[in-house]
């Protein structure tokens, strides 16, 4: 998406002309242009030169937004930054300022001493012309000074795009311009020594009308632009986190550098209390980090050699070394800066219907203030009431309301969800994440942690915990295995002092031997422990098998021949996906697991989640196809993080990936949750649903606002009530009620994002399975022909990590599409689109360490 700056507009039908501009050109795929941040965002192949010159031509000004030699650290361009610089406001100020001043004295005269008899000075006491001239020269002074609504006005009239400065400058015109008429009037009756038409034309008087009509317009619009101001805080707060300079290591010696001269490759030092420059890895030293400006999250992250840091994060205790991998545009805030600020650029589904009026609004409004005027006349008004009416009906009548009504709401809400580290990519994904009624999550580092981890330690009678854990710490310690990895997490955290081992063996896929102390120790899988054993009693069997019905992989350990107990390990569940799964339940929301492993390890993984549903063995494209199918039920909304999951994600009405995941399931997802919690898909979900009902309470205020108001302004309800409406008060009214709907719209900084106590749950909520079938049987190539699938037997898979080790050596074959492998029953399913030479199988398996047995 290309942005640009647009300058000139001052209400929705501005912005409604500059897009329909674009939209007619050539090559432009799609416009959205934002009144709010006054920018525009195109998608297409037309170029930058045709669009600012289409903008041109509609009578306002266009320039692309930034270029790379302005790029700070954080990718942010500066004059991106600088056009969200609240650059209206002291100008308004200004404005605003002198024209109070002015029309103090000239209310003075023409309400002060006309209604209640104030002193005047001698030269003007009882000279109507004085008088008259007096108050001319004043309001002239006053539209001298705003006259920005008039050159914005009339230009909108010439270029057949009038918009709100037109509604304000032939309001104004008219008031002075009658005035004038009636001042010239009187003076030919001051001539004429006609008292009663002297005093007639005195009443006629509007100077006093079209001064305060500018002056309130210019508070309403300075409250506007004030309050406006700060619904871009959250992303002009992102652009000031990106630090200005680096500390980097040339040789031996430390220098500081402008940001923009960091390199990739460069090494870096980050001191306690600074800010980390640019994202790198450390290579020496370690810290607490502490990363809250992207995730949200206060609590500091440890930081030790080989982990990443990222840009704008603070070290908050220890001396590190870092090397530079991503610089500008690439870090980690420049990605965020871009989401946040490509989601102000576009537009929600639910702003087409304001658009739509705000396209024609100024245009009607402009018919009615005319049919108003003759209307009056007709009924035998004099001209000043009908202008008075008509003005009237000018001044009250504001589409800027109707315009900012959905980008003020979707902008506060982005900024709200950017600061807990939720990120929308667009203003469609964000209101359509409120609609979600189901949600599907993948389990491995979504729902669970994608980490082995140490379930179970059960010893045999006749020896301890303690000595079964250190006998496993000696024999695991020596292997990279993620189970050996778990056990020896375990024992450190136990306190096991490690026992030297003798005699080695890693036995390809099986299991692990060595001497300790002079006996003869292994660890292993039921196959390979009975190949040492012998047999395993009937106890330890039905303990494995209640163990495995957990999801969990239960690795044996003997000494010599006899067996001296068992150790669980498992992907375990994130402390927080049991919480974060039932407040989605609560929100009417129905919740189903998709994942690839195998039906027991899933069910399990689902029981202790909450999940409603469960759909285990799914390969990729199934995960694609279950989001389809469950897309006949409701809105879909697919949770993921990895390489996998981005086919499902694309296919969701939603898809939602984890921060922590791949960058191609972060590129597929529409929302991008910085921390990796499940947790905040809720979170993401309550802020779109708050944000969807603040621009429904912003469109309702605005529709009634001009419904109630534009009769009321041109006299509708005299003959019934009575009722009519000063020009002045109609102006204040305009003025003050887009100030009404950007305050309500920042209302939304309010919502505690966490907070599940008042949520509610949607109509029509999903109970009961709804998946039908599971569509992983077959599989159909490019050229629509039925794949072909084959099963064959492997030795030596453990757990969940041998599967993915065995399907990703399966799955560099050519011809082989997908290997799903389970090490409950030694099994490996094929998906092949060609006959592939059992030879290559065979090699592949027993070169990622395991055994092959042959085709089932």
């Amino acid at each position: 998406m290309e942005q640009y700056n647009v300058t000139g507009m001052s209400c929705a039908a501005c912005q409604a002309r500059v897009e329909k501009a674009v939209n007619a050109l050539e090559g432009v795929d799609s416009c959205a242009v934002s009144l709010l941040t006054n920018s525009m965002g195109v998608e297409g192949s037309a170029s930058s030169e045709e669009i600012i010159k289409a903008v041109e031509a509609a009578g306002y000004g266009a320039s692309l937004k930034g270029s790379s030699s302005g790029r700070t650290a954080g990718g942010a361009s500066n004059s991106y930054e600088d056009s969200l610089k609240d650059t209206e406001t002291p100008k308004l100020k200004k404005r605003l300022i002198a024209s109070v001043i002015l029309l103090i004295p000239l209310m003075y005269v023409s309400m002060g001493h006309m209604l209640w008899n104030w002193p005047l000075p001698a030269f003007m006491d009882g000279n109507h012309v004085a008088m008259g001239l007096y108050e001319l020269l004043i309001s002239g002074f006053i539209m001298v000074i705003n006259q920005k609504f008039f050159i914005s006005g009339f230009k909108g009239l010439i270029h057949r795009s009038p918009n709100m400065d037109t509604l304000v400058a032939l309001g104004a015109t008219a008031s002075f311009g009658y005035s004038v008429y009636a001042l010239f009037a009187m003076s030919g009756a001051v001539v004429a020594g006609d008292e009663t038409q002297i005093m007639y034309f005195m009443d006629q008087f509007y100077f006093e009308s079209a001064a305060t009509i500018l002056t309130l317009i210019t508070v309403g619009k300075t409250l506007e632009a004030k309050s406006k101001g700060k619904t871009t805080d959250a992303l002009k707060s992102l652009m000031k986190m990106a630090p200005k300079t680096a500390v980097i290591i040339e040789g031996d010696v430390e220098k500081t550098v402008p940001i923009e001269e960091v390199k990739v490759g460069d090494r870096f030092v980050v001191r306690p209390g600074e800010s980390i420059p640019v994202d790198g890895k450390v290579i020496s030293g370690e810290s607490s980090v502490n990363e809250s400006a992207l995730t949200g999250e206060s609590v500091p992250v440890e930081k030790q050699v080989g982990d990443k840091v990222s840009a704008a994060t603070i070290n908050t205790s220890g001396y590190m070394i870092c090397e530079a991998t991503r610089v500008g545009e690439d870090t980690t805030l420049a990605g965020i800066i871009r989401m946040v600020s490509d989601a102000a650029a576009t537009k929600a589904p639910i702003a087409k219907i304001a658009d739509r009026v705000s396209g024609v609004f100024v245009p009607v409004v402009i018919g009615i203030a005319i049919i108003t005027f003759v209307a009056w006349l007709i009924a035998g008004q004099t001209v000043g009431y009908a202008i008075a009416r008509a003005v009237s009906v000018l001044v009250i009548s504001c589409p800027c309301a109707l315009g900012l009504a959905t980008p003020v709401a979707i902008m506060v809400g982005n900024g709200v969800g950017a600061k807990s580290g939720i990120l929308y990519k667009t203003a469609a994904s964000q209101e359509m994440v409120g609609k979600t009624q189901i949600v599907a999550l993948d389990k491995t580092g979504t729902v669970t942690t994608g980490v082995m981890k140490v379930t179970d330690v059960i010893p045999a009678e006749c020896i301890s915990k303690e000595e079964l854990l250190r006998t496993a710490y000696a024999l695991e310690v020596k292997s990279e295995h993620p189970i050996s990895k778990a056990i020896v997490e375990k024992a450190l955290e136990d306190g096991i002092a490690l026992a030297e081992t003798e005699q080695f063996e890693a036995l390809s896929g099986n299991g692990l031997k060595a001497v300790l102390e002079g006996k003869t120790i292994a660890g292993g899988n039921e196959k390979f422990i009975i190949g040492i054993t012998g047999a395993i009693d009937e106890a330890h069997k039905t303990k494995m098998t209640k163990l495995s019905a957990q999801g969990k992989t239960p690795v044996l350990f003997v000494r010599e021949t006899s067996v001296i107990g068992m150790i669980a390990v498992a992907d375990t569940i994130k402390e927080d996906s049991a919480e974060a799964i039932t407040q989605l339940k609560n929100m009417g929301i129905h919740v189903v697991l998709l994942t690839g492993d195998n039906e027991i390890t899933a069910k399990a993984i689902a029981d202790q989640a909450g999940v409603d549903e469960v759909v285990a063995g799914v390969l990729p494209d199934g995960k694609e196809a279950i989001i389809k199918e469950l897309m006949t039920y409701g809105k879909v909304a697919m949770v993921g993080d990895g390489i996998n999951d981005a086919p499902a994600l694309t296919r969701a009405d939603i898809g939602i990936a984890i921060g922590a995941g791949t960058d191609i399931a972060i590129d597929a997802a529409d929302v991008v949750l910085m921390k990796g919690s499940i947790l905040d898909v809720a979170a993401a979900i309550r802020i779109s649903r708050a944000t969807i009902r603040n621009i429904h309470e912003n469109l309702f205020w605005a529709f009634f606002y001009n419904v109630i108001g534009i009769p009321l302004a041109a006299g509708c309800y005299v003959a019934a009530f009575g009722w009519t409406l000063n020009p002045m008060f109609g102006a204040a009214a305009m003025g003050l009620s887009s100030f009404c709907v950007v305050s309500n719209a920042l209302r939304l900084n309010w919502i505690k994002v966490q907070d599940s106590s008042k949520d509610k749950r949607i109509k029509n909520a999903i109970t009961g399975n709804i998946i039908k079938s599971v569509t992983n049987d077959s599989s159909v190539d490019e050229s629509g022909k039925e794949g072909r699938k084959m099963k064959i037997t492997v030795n030596g898979m453990m757990c969940q990590h041998c599967e993915a080790h065995v399907k990703k050596a399966l799955e560099a074959i050519d011809g082989i599409e997908s290997a799903v492998a389970s090490h409950e029953e030694n099994l490996v399913t094929l998906e092949t689109s060609k006959d592939v030479d059992e030879a290559l199988i065979k090699a592949a398996v027993e070169e990622a360490g395991y055994e092959y047995v042959g085709i089932k």
